[in-house]
């Protein structure tokens, strides 16, 4: 099938230029220019798009006639936005994702859209199901739920995931928390890591395989908790990884989320997968997830 990426250059949408590729015909976006920074989506059938500019976007998607939008493209992480101006934040996360949405109504055309576990409440404790009390507490997190809502007014074909934690390495420019502290463990230099905050760690490579074959299944009107099986805080992702790669866990620094001054709090938004793995995938633990990470490095 025919799918149109957008943020083709960015972390996860490295992964799915690769994933989907292999079966599929892909269009997919970047913003920039340079071969540094369009990452790995120069390599395969790409455009260089600003998003915002409506006219060029409808242009684009009219002329590939994709069966499917899958879109990643946003202002990402709560510190970034925190930093930039809010109208343009909201412009990108908000508006244009509401833009994508009434063009694939009008074509037909499936949307896949990344939102954030961000959104739900993060007091809680318990494993949250998508029916969860939502309560965003940054700019980020509050755009990405405008812009599901945004969706929701626009179509009926789309699939919102609400996305855990990413692990795994970046690809090219792109970088995450997980590839800093396999670095600093690798260069014997320590990383400070919360133990007290939880989430649902879901691997890129499984991120971008699970997004291949919902681009092809026949469902729509839904949103999807889309994360791994195990609830795990930033401390015990390292302490497996240390003991899966043989670091000395003596490198990890054990910090609470209120030792960072300004930071959101947000210590739990571990997400209950059941409606995920009932629609067919896999889902593994922390474990298997950084075995699959470390043995596919090589081929990144």
């Amino acid at each position: 099938m025919k799918i149109f990426i957008t943020g083709g250059s960015g972390l996860l949408g490295q992964y799915l230029n690769r994933c989907l590729s292999g079966e599929n015909e892909i269009l997919t976006q970047r913003f920039a220019n340079t071969e540094l920074f369009g990452g790995n989506s120069l390599n395969y059938n790409n455009i260089k798009l600003d998003i915002r500019d409506s006219r060029l976007l409808e242009k684009t998607i009219k002329e590939f006639k994709p069966e499917a939008v899958v879109h990643t493209a946003c202002y990402s992480r709560p510190e970034i936005c925190a930093e930039l101006d809010e109208k343009e934040v909201r412009r990108l996360n908000v508006e244009v994702t509401g833009n994508i949405a009434r063009i694939c109504f009008n074509k037909g055309i499936k949307l896949i859209y990344t939102s954030t576990d961000l959104v739900y409440d993060g007091n809680k404790g318990i494993m949250l199901n998508e029916q969860a009390e939502i309560n965003p507490v940054t700019l980020y997190a509050q755009t990405k739920l405008e812009g599901e809502l945004a969706i929701s007014e626009e179509t009926d074909n789309y699939i919102i995931l609400r996305t855990a934690l990413m692990i795994g390495f970046g690809l090219s420019h792109a970088k995450n928390n997980f590839h800093s502290m396999f670095e600093n463990f690798s260069k014997g230099m320590k990383s400070k890591l919360f133990y007290d905050q939880y989430r649902t760690p879901l691997g890129l490579h499984a991120a971008a395989r699970i997004i291949n074959g919902l681009c092809k299944m026949k469902i729509k009107g839904e949103v999807l908790n889309f994360g791994g099986s195990e609830r795990v805080s930033r401390l015990q992702i390292g302490e497996v990884l240390c003991e899966v790669a043989g670091f000395d866990k003596s490198l990890i620094e054990k910090i609470s989320i209120n030792d960072i001054k300004g930071l959101p709090q947000v210590p739990d938004v571990s997400m209950d997968t059941t409606k995920l793995r009932s629609l067919g995938f896999e889902q593994k633990n922390v474990r298997e997830t950084i075995i699959e990470i470390l043995k596919n490095r090589q081929d990144l």
